[in-house]
């Protein structure tokens, strides 16, 4: 079990993430960013749903499903806490920008374009 699934563990409603990605239709390399990114923007200035889709690019309504799925704001202040507590799983989408450009899911679908291109 990594670092944050150990996190996602803790928060309340035991988060699953291969089971949001199969019910919001999306890969759970990318769920995984999005509750990440959730967590993080909960403590942050303005909308959580819409600051998690501006630092990740995965669309808003997505997020919100994602945001809704997990709990909601309760299960969102517990995980930006647990996170908080540990710089080394919140840091969990900077592990995947390997560009540097503040954006790791342009990274994420670079990586699961090669996955599934012919070579």
């Amino acid at each position: 079990m990594s670092m944050f699934d150990s996190l996602l563990s803790q928060v309340g409603s035991n988060i699953d993430v291969s089971a949001i990605a199969a019910q919001v239709g999306i890969d759970p390399a990318l769920a995984q960013t999005a509750v990440a990114a959730l967590g993080a923007a909960h403590s942050q200035e303005g909308d959580t749903v819409e600051t998690a889709a501006a630092q990740t690019g995965i669309d808003a309504g997505t997020m919100m499903q994602i945001a809704t799925t997990i709990g909601g704001p309760i299960a969102l202040g517990q995980l930006n806490t647990l996170m908080a507590g540990h710089p080394q799983a919140a840091g969990f989408l900077n592990m995947f920008d390997r560009d540097g450009d503040g954006n790791p899911i342009n990274d994420i679908l670079g990586m699961a374009q090669g996955l599934f291109s012919k070579s």
